[in-house]
């Protein structure tokens, strides 16, 4: 690969711009185990591998832009979930994350469960085999056949968003001639301390029945009297990437103190909690996320003290951990096109890919770490701006980072903690085709969501 030399952009912090970055790391090559799979490292060559496969390599076979994903460590992850919480507690994997077929015959082998909130995702579920009863069905605007088939299939829960909602499943159950299991789900009137558009407890938004005003406990008393719903708990998912476990503390006493008023109005307590997901993950090495553990100890003694207090039993919990157990888990391969120094300012490094690969940056401002990693190298940091090739000023994929200032065009570099929502939420932007997800473990690879190509666009074009 070529090394054309060109003028850097600032390197120290005291002459830097403001942005979202902190002193540049001591050493660049450094792969902070925090923000990569647990099997990335580099090997002596200093090219990254995972799973013993060196990027490069993989580079060569699949092209890039590419996810690869870790499946050691999904494994890992998901017996990790499970274990924490146990057999008395069920695991319910966030399917909007990221979903494939590969991805559902692993959830079944390691013993989680399956949420999913579209038509599209019910169906990936059932075709790869995942029984219908670990299925749970959530969104905030279920269509009648979505419903429908649901039902049919015999899901094992519905998460009711709506009055509407609640009519409408009953109806079609009973229609069926069956008893749907069925959770209300409620917002709790918690702030998260999240970005405004993946904060979801507050009432200003359009999830869920509100506890505020008795609209919950309404919800409950048509439910309750409906011939084709079962009730069996209340749901409240306050946020996403959150990592502080006050929010999950005051949503769990305001959900126990709605199962106190049900079974003092109706003689009846309601079997099971859903206290939702939105963990957080590290995304740069300044975050610190909680391990399984610690988090299903304390939310396991959060509702067995409120429980206790209400004079309840303690119903069954369920958690939806969907980014917490994929994201870390991939990352994305570009490859570097052009670098642009920007004097006194920062260096553009335009990549392969995008806002089509990765939209949450454009989207939430989320960050992301990046690092080189087809070789080594002891130059000076340069900060820069990692960018897309789309036709769009706000196509940015890492703001602010820190990489060689001798980065040039053929190299190869990484985005980690990429597993969650990427894939999902990419799009064919300019009719850019959509990267593949590449699975990689003990030295094989493969792929489980291809690339697409011009011919799919094409095919999709009636016009």
């Amino acid at each position: 690969m070529s090394r054309s030399a060109h003028p850097a952009g600032p390197r120290h912090a005291d002459v830097l711009p403001e942005g979202h970055y902190t002193a540049p790391p001591a050493d660049l090559n450094v792969l902070d185990p925090k923000v990569w799979s647990r099997t990335v490292e580099r090997d002596e060559r200093g090219v990254a591998t995972v799973g013993g496969l060196s990027v490069t390599d993989l580079a060569e076979e699949f092209g890039t832009p590419a996810y690869f994903l870790d499946e050691s460590d999904f494994r890992a992850r998901c017996r990790a979930w499970a274990e924490a919480f146990g057999k008395d507690a069920d695991v319910f994997y966030a399917g909007k994350a990221f979903l494939s077929r590969a991805v559902v015959r692993w959830l079944q082998e390691e013993g989680l469960n399956l949420d999913v909130c579209s038509g599209g995702e019910l169906t990936t579920a059932l075709s790869a085999g995942m029984p219908a009863e670990r299925i749970a069905f959530h969104g905030n605007n279920k269509s009648e056949s979505e419903i429908r088939t649901a039902v049919e299939a015999g899901v094992g829960r519905i998460v009711l968003d709506s009055f509407q909602e609640i009519v409408r499943v009953a109806h079609i159950a009973q229609s069926l001639g069956k008893r749907q299991r069925v959770q209300i789900r409620v917002t709790v009137g918690v702030e998260a301390h999240t970005h405004e558009f993946i904060a979801t407890a507050h009432e200003d938004q359009k999830f869920g029945i509100a506890l505020a005003g008795g609209q919950a406990a309404e919800a409950v008393r048509r439910a309750l009297k409906l011939d084709g719903l079962e009730l069996i708990g209340i749901h409240s998912h306050i946020g996403s990437q959150i990592f502080d476990m006050a929010g999950f503390e005051v949503s769990a006493r305001r959900v126990v103190q709605l199962l106190a008023e049900v079974r003092d109005e109706h003689g009846v307590e309601l079997p099971e909690i859903d206290l939702g997901g939105g963990l957080g993950i590290a995304y740069t090495s300044e975050d610190d996320p909680r391990e399984p553990h610690e988090i299903a100890k304390a939310l396991n003694e959060i509702v067995a003290r409120e429980c206790e207090a209400a004079g309840l039993r303690t119903p069954r919990i369920s958690v939806e951990p969907g980014r917490a157990i994929v994201g870390p888990t991939a990352f994305t391969l570009y490859e570097v096109g052009t670098v642009k120094p920007l004097e006194g300012l920062r260096t553009y490094v335009s990549v392969d890919g995008g806002m089509s690969d990765n939209i949450r940056t454009a989207l939430y401002d989320a960050e992301y770490s990046v690092s080189l990693v087809s070789r080594t190298s002891d130059a000076a940091p340069m900060l820069t701006r990692v960018v897309g090739k789309h036709c769009e000023s706000g196509d940015i994929v890492v703001r602010d980072a820190f990489l060689p200032s001798d980065l040039a065009p053929g190299d190869l570099i990484a985005v980690p903690a990429t597993g969650a929502y990427c894939r999902s939420m990419a799009s064919n932007y300019n009719h850019a085709l959509r990267p593949p997800v590449v699975a990689v473990r003990d030295g094989e690879a493969r792929v489980i969501v291809r690339r697409e190509t011009e011919e799919d666009l094409l095919r999709l074009d009636v016009g």
